[in-house]
């Protein structure tokens, strides 16, 4: 077990949080979520003791060992792989080392017997003669070949050395896990290794994440940061999002009795827990959920941009036509003879294992860059809003959010019109007044998602749409989507924007593509197609 007691942290006038009291226990996953800069990474750096509060104190339970995954990613530059992985669990690297530097002595002594006999007890009753099979295992799990783990960290590429660290963190059993963000950088078939590594683990997890599929399949408990505070949640992150707005409608239904809301949460809970039975998790969330109290059951205080994507003109049956498409980076073929015609309402969600291909194509289709052969064609009605992924370009110069968002204001929309998209998006009073050259990454994709509101697209271009997005902005952004009666071409990272939004799949690959009609989730479970992209690559 490991708890908060009393903890208060400020830097300088800003409190982040105050008086926080909260337990985390047994084999439970909790997700901690929270606004951007309410304090997710700092709070997981507290419980580490990476950072001391201004009062109160951690307690973890006696004899339990704590990981966390690190976010240098340059400390371990000189170590080899497989050793970067064993220094996860300190003690244990402690008695190999100390051990083997007594093996190593030309003059061993008496004493030195005695001491390696001591260590050989200790290194047996931690598994030690197990420990770098069980690394190799974890390395190769997570997708690091063989013949690199003997290769030293610096040798490696970026998101290999985040993987390498995810290994030292679940190296060794922890009785305690922590991980901030540990699905950043890892490809689909990682995730869900991951995914299940963490529902056989026996011990205690505490995640923060912006993936909702991930902290759905793994999360039994949420941990919510609002106004510095942390207020524990049975149940996934889709079961807090969904019961704390029934309990916010309900709130604002003041004329609703007692007894009429608490019948609406309990067969809600019912519904959620039914469902529950579907999931990996299935035995033990069911059990937790069906134990609600639905007087637990809070509204979030937290706000949600408004995010609304309308057509000012709705597009005609000609939208997008693609013909014989190539396109290379440095001899690397990242787009192969791509033919497609794109249907009105289509929201198309483009796959590859290489995010170069799909940034590529997009970047083309915006006619930022040209295509080494082949075709493209528009409708004559098609209007597009484009989100790319870098979008720092749009924003260096030194004008405010007003002046900025006005440059693509229609004619004729007023100061206070616009100024109204930007509070849709929460920017709010002096925040209007901010240089955009200084706005943080979340800001600008929110500035960029005002610019596509105010002009109206019919055909929405969007690539890696939640990237630097907290998840009240992707849950919005999300919704709007799905929302939205145009046309959407996609790519994102995020399993459960990418099936519930994509009514299409289309993977790119260096031998071709693939376009099937069907969900994503039937699109990755099927063996069949799965067998077909497997030759691709």
């Amino acid at each position: 077990m490991i708890s908060a007691n009393n903890v208060s942290l400020a830097f300088g006038k800003q409190k982040l949080f105050e008086d926080v009291n909260v337990k985390f226990f047994g084999s439970n996953c909790y997700g901690v979520i929270g606004a951007n800069g309410a304090g997710k990474s700092t709070f997981l750096k507290i419980l580490a003791g990476e950072i001391e509060p201004n009062t109160g104190h951690i307690e973890i339970e006696p004899g339990k060992r704590l990981a966390m995954l690190r976010q240098n990613h340059h400390e371990y530059n000189d170590v080899t792989v497989l050793h970067t992985v064993l220094k996860g669990h300190e003690r244990l690297y402690e008695v190999m080392t100390e051990k083997d530097a007594i093996y190593a002595k030309p003059d061993f002594s008496d004493e030195d017997g005695l001491r390696a006999s001591e260590l050989e007890e200790e290194f047996a009753e931690m598994d030690g003669w197990n420990a770098e099979s069980d690394a190799a295992a974890l390395l190769s799990g997570l997708g690091i070949v063989e013949s690199k783990h003997d290769a030293l960290v610096k040798d490696l590429s970026g998101s290999e050395k985040v993987r390498v660290l995810l290994a030292q963190a679940i190296f060794g059993n922890p009785d305690i896990l922590i991980l901030d963000e540990p699905t950043n950088d890892l490809d689909l078939h990682t995730i869900s290794w991951l995914e299940d590594f963490l529902l056989d683990f026996k011990n205690t997890v505490i995640v923060v994440s912006h993936d909702r599929h991930f902290l759905d399949t793994v999360c039994t408990h949420i941990a919510d940061i609002d106004y510095g505070k942390v207020q524990q949640f049975t149940g996934n992150y889709t079961f807090w999002y969904e019961s704390s707005q029934l309990a916010l409608r309900q709130q604002a239904q003041q004329n609703k009795k007692a007894e009429a809301r608490k019948k609406e949460l309990q067969e809600f809970v019912a519904r959620f827990s039914a469902n529950a039975s579907k999931s990996k998790q299935a035995t033990s969330r069911k059990k937790l959920l069906e134990k609600i109290n639905v007087d637990d059951i809070k509204p979030s205080t937290r706000r949600y941009p408004g995010i609304i994507f309308q057509q000012t003109r709705e597009a005609g049956n000609d939208i997008l036509k693609i013909e014989g498409l190539h396109y290379s980076n440095e001899g690397e073929t990242l787009i192969n003879d791509l033919n497609l015609t794109v249907e009105k309402g289509d929201k198309v969600a483009f796959i590859s294992r290489n995010s170069l291909a799909t940034t590529s194509l997009f970047q083309i289709l915006m006619g930022e860059k040209n295509a080494d052969k082949g075709s493209f064609s528009y409708g004559q009605t098609i209007t597009t809003g484009y989100l790319p992924s870098n979008n720092d370009e749009y924003f260096t110069s030194k004008k405010d959010l007003l002046e900025w968002l006005s440059e693509y204001s229609p004619e004729g929309m007023d100061d206070t019109d616009t100024r109204g998209f930007l509070g849709k998006m929460l920017f709010s009073g002096d925040d209007i007044k901010k240089k955009v050259n200084v706005l943080s990454g979340g800001e600008k994709v929110r500035c960029m998602l005002s610019r596509i509101m105010i002009v109206g697209a019919n055909l929405l271009i969007i690539d890696e749409p939640t990237n630097h997005l907290d998840l009240e902005s992707i849950q919005a952004f999300n919704n709007a989507l799905i929302n939205f009666p145009g046309t959407v071409l996609f790519s994102s990272h995020d399993h459960t924007f990418t099936q519930t939004v994509a009514t299409r799949v289309v993977e790119l690959t260096p031998q071709g593509s693939l376009d099937k009609m069907m969900s994503y989730d039937d699109y990755i479970e099927s063996e069949k197609i799965q067998a077909q992209v497997a030759e691709m690559y």
